[in-house]
């Protein structure tokens, strides 16, 4: 399971943000996670204690906004949702398509003080 080194990775990032910050406190981490991304959230979210574990961000809550896939149709043109309509143009039926979003993975917000 790699996400429980995603969750490192993510705590090493806001443990540097919060040094170079000068805060004292986590609240809550916020990420995005598209649903193309090779990150799943409940496994994101199940890794998540044992990240903090021992760490002055035990008591930080983790949040996850789960972002669509949306394509692009080649042929005509339309943006969709690729899961809901897997992979078929609901407009042409067409089934090839550039990604508008979905593979993100991002820290969206890191609430401190």
């Amino acid at each position: 399971m790699h996400e429980l080194g995603i969750v490192y990775e993510v705590v090493k990032v806001v443990d540097n943000f919060v040094k170079e910050n000068k805060l004292t406190t986590v609240d809550t981490i916020v990420l995005e996670v598209g649903q193309l991304s090779q990150a799943i959230p409940r496994f994101l979210e199940e890794c998540f204690p044992a990240a903090v574990d021992g760490t002055d961000y035990e008591q930080t809550k983790l949040e996850i906004v789960q972002l669509p896939a949306i394509g692009k149709c080649t042929e005509c043109g339309r943006s969709y949702d690729i899961i809901e309509n897997r992979k078929i143009c609901p407009k042409c039926q067409n089934e090839t398509y550039t990604i508008i979003s979905g593979e993100e993975f991002n820290i969206r917000e890191i609430v401190a003080y």
